[in-house]
């Protein structure tokens, strides 16, 4: 083995916090040998628990932002022709219910627009209320920047997780988002945390950042807290100021889940938009050191089923269930 590898594990699995030059120091290891090591640290921390999620585009299009990826964004035109308001409860708890039938056990509501208005937060809150009595599936959020007040309403309503990805670094990020705040997004993390919430971040990978600026991002997400880390492979759409970007390749997918894997031992690195464009559906990430991740459709694109899913993780050893 890599000898900066073998050293690199043995702290991790001393569980000694690994920083950000060591973990620059992961490029220099063969890709290869960093994602069994990589593997080894989840089956250490986590063993084979894969934490699956579907999400449901509750709010679509017309969004006031402008970040570069996004069909969504009103700045840019896209091929995205939905457009609607929030979905009333009937709707959302429908699609509960069809994936609490098939074993899925935590399901996302995401919303675009900056944050929800105060209006719309009453009106979700009964949609979680609904699917909490009725279903008994676990409830995320991701509903923008909101408030302390507001999220205690969204947890006592029966929510347990709140989503707000940091997207990249604090570096990169205006080259990303103009429209709000690095900041604005560190407030709501800690602000769903006082509110009683766990809380999910990560990042798209390949809108033009370095490794260094994925570490970075992994960094932050870590000093916060944060154990469930999606990671996103841009699909470059057509109509953004993306739209010609490269998509990574499935090694370099590998690297990146790998690297956070060593930052974040105990943590579900969760593939999320973006995996359909891997050949493998995941498969290989799941074994360097992945663990986690959104099924079904993605909020403007096509996801991999549940059932697919399902039948992929079994037959690498995962069990699905809810983590510790």
């Amino acid at each position: 083995m890599n000898a900066q590898l073998k050293k690199l594990e043995e702290k991790v699995m001393n569980k000694e916090e690994i920083f950000k030059e060591e973990a620059l120091s992961l490029l220099q290891v063969p890709v290869e040998e960093l994602c069994s090591s990589a593997n080894r640290i989840r089956e250490a921390f986590c063993k084979n628990t894969f934490d699956m999620c579907t999400i449901i585009n509750g709010k679509c299009g017309r969004c006031s932002e402008d970040c570069k990826y996004c069909a969504q964004s009103g700045h840019y035109h896209t091929n995205c022709q939905d457009s609607y308001p929030l979905l009333d409860t009937e709707t959302i708890l429908k699609e509960a219910k069809y994936n609490a039938e098939r074993g899925v056990l935590r399901y996302s509501i995401v919303c675009s627009g900056k944050r929800l208005s105060p209006a719309e937060v009453d009106q979700v809150c009964e949609s979680i209320r609904a699917i909490r009595e009725q279903v008994g599936i676990e409830v995320c959020v991701s509903f923008g920047l909101l408030d302390y007040e507001q999220f205690k309403k969204i947890k006592a309503a029966g929510a347990s997780r709140v989503h707000c990805n940091l997207e990249t670094s604090r570096r990169y990020f205006p080259e990303v988002c103009t429209t709000h705040t690095y900041d604005e997004k560190i407030e709501t993390l800690k602000a769903a945390q006082k509110a009683g919430l766990s809380i999910c971040s990560g990042g798209i990978m390949g809108l033009g950042e370095t490794m260094e600026d994925r570490i970075d991002m992994v960094l932050t997400a870590r000093e916060l807290g944060v154990r469930s880390i999606p990671v996103n492979l841009l699909n470059p759409i057509p109509g953004t100021p993306y739209e010609k970007n490269r998509i990574l390749t499935n090694e370099e997918l590998c690297q990146i889940t790998a690297i956070f894997r060593f930052l974040v031992p105990d943590g579900m690195i969760r593939l999320a938009g973006g995996r359909g464009l891997v050949g493998d559906k995941g498969k290989k990430c799941f074994q360097s050191g992945a663990n986690a991740a959104i099924s079904g459709d993605m909020l403007t694109t096509d996801g991999i089923t549940v059932e697919t899913d399902m039948e992929l993780l079994k037959g690498i050893g995962y069990e699905v269930k809810l983590e510790a």
